[in-house]
């Protein structure tokens, strides 16, 4: 209910947006009309973060909660009156919506209440380290803030928005699996976090091992999601670590270790409108039976589970390349202070150059944000993608984009003498095939609507 009350206010702000733009009086008396529904709009968008209480004015919403609307034009080819009426009647229904939500409290939460039932009454939920993850930031931050209030935790909550450190809370999560000395995990003290809730920005990627619990709240639509949430914690596990958890968290691990899965379902009435589990489940033995794995749904109690197990311990290892990279990073922070916000404050397209450790090869290195579309407010921008690093290869004209693959080639230390002499001719010819290259693959792939372009953040010559 709070997924899908946040997606009714995010849609209602756009189309508001619109009638703003293009029809201010009919906004104004629509607000006027509906002042208990934008006052609460109001409220909740201090909760979200959309908008400082400083700037809130008694009965209109600020201009912040509005995002400008695309621009139609040319403004002559469509009906704008007749758009406007729709608009207006769209927003009558999303208000109705929005009413009828507004009686929604924790305390009729069924799905949450089962939550809490879960985590308070089984023995293993109630000791061990549990991960808790929701496709939805709304949803992560409402169960963080009910479950602290009902005094399950050490508790923290996690998502795209989080302005805390990730990898602090990563190490207080799990200290062990992130190889925290004894004396740092002392220094956490009541600071360790017991149980972590998550949207899928830690399904991959990190280790979070030192958990044997998690709850997937949500039903992912794709059950890769399901695979990677699990194998988060169902890894090829360390001795060495084992060990030190075990001393640690005495009492609290199963020996041998065992990882468990809860996954909330939706009601049969919901279930028969949206046939989700049936989706999912159809989309999972598909995918297992590519990977060998044929047969296991990975849903239910009754599903088995081994073959996923040993798959993950044969394919996942230990930690990935990936994840090295990213605890490098970490520590490159760590160790030299001021570094994110110099980081920061450099400007795009940071153009450098270095020798090649192989004699004769020629290559540029190029790093750029691809754009993705958000999947909460439906825009295409850059915060919501990724970045993504690629090397051309001057001899072959071959375009490598495994990050493992040029890591060694662009790691550089302070020392690192700086070389340019390729031809500036020869650079921009080079970068117009790597656009290209983007567009006839990832915004193809993506589906991405005309005009969204990745954006270029860094690049180097190798010679």
């Amino acid at each position: 209910a709070i997924a899908f009350q946040a997606t009714c206010e995010t849609l209602l702000l756009k189309l508001l947006a619109f009638v703003q733009k293009y029809e201010p009086s009919d906004s104004e008396r629509w607000q006027a009309s509906h002042g208990g529904l934008v006052k609460r709009l109001r409220d909740h968008g201090i909760e979200r973060g959309l908008i400082d209480e400083e700037d809130v004015e008694e009965d209109v919403l600020p201009e912040e909660m509005l995002a400008p609307p695309e621009e139609l034009t040319p403004v002559e080819d469509y009906d704008i009156p007749k758009i406007i009426k729709d608009t207006l009647l769209d927003l009558d229904l999303l208000a109705e919506f929005l009413e009828e939500l507004k009686g929604f409290s924790p305390k009729n939460d069924d799905k949450l209440r089962a939550l809490v039932s879960v985590l308070k009454r089984n023995e293993k939920l109630k000791k061990q380290k549990v991960l808790i993850f929701s496709e939805y930031k709304d949803t992560a931050r409402y169960l963080g803030r009910e479950l602290q209030a009902r005094g399950i935790g050490p508790l923290q909550e996690i998502d795209s928005g989080t302005k805390k450190d990730r990898g602090d809370i990563i190490k207080a999560f799990a200290p062990y699996y992130n190889k925290l000395l004894a004396a740092d995990i002392d220094l956490l003290g009541d600071d360790q976090i017991r149980v972590l809730v998550a949207t899928d920005i830690l399904s991959e990627g990190l280790n979070l091992q030192d958990a044997s619990c998690i709850i997937n709240y949500d039903l992912h639509w794709n059950p890769v999601r399901l695979m990677q949430r699990i194998g988060r914690l169902d890894r090829r596990l360390d001795r060495t670590i084992e060990n030190r958890i075990a001393r640690g968290y005495p009492g609290q691990i199963d020996v041998p270790r065992q990882v468990h899965v809860w996954n909330f379902l939706p009601p049969n009435e919901l279930d028969r409108l949206l046939k989700l589990y049936n989706k999912v489940s159809k989309k999972t033995l598909r995918i297992s039976k590519v990977f060998g794995i044929e047969g296991k749904k990975l849903i239910k109690p009754e599903d088995d589970y081994d073959a996923l197990k040993d798959f993950n311990h044969a394919y996942e290892g230990d930690v990935t390349s990936t994840e090295k990279m990213f605890l490098e990073y970490q520590r490159l922070l760590k160790n030299n202070r001021g570094l994110a916000e110099r980081l920061d404050g450099l400007p795009l397209k940071l153009f450098s150059g270095k020798s090649h450790p192989t004699k004769d090869a020629s290559t540029v290195f190029l790093c750029y944000s691809l754009p993705a579309r958000d999947v909460e407010t439906g825009e295409w921008s850059r915060e919501a993608g990724h970045c993504r690093w690629y090397l051309y290869d001057c001899i072959s004209e071959d375009i490598e984009e495994d990050p493992t693959a040029m890591v060694d080639l662009i790691r550089s230390t302070a020392r690192t003498a700086r070389k340019v002499s390729m031809p500036r001719k020869s650079l921009t010819e080079i970068r117009r095939k790597i656009d290209n290259h983007i567009k006839n693959s990832y915004l193809k792939k993506s589906q991405a609507p005309i005009g969204v372009k990745p954006t270029l953040m860094a690049w180097m010559e190798l010679n």
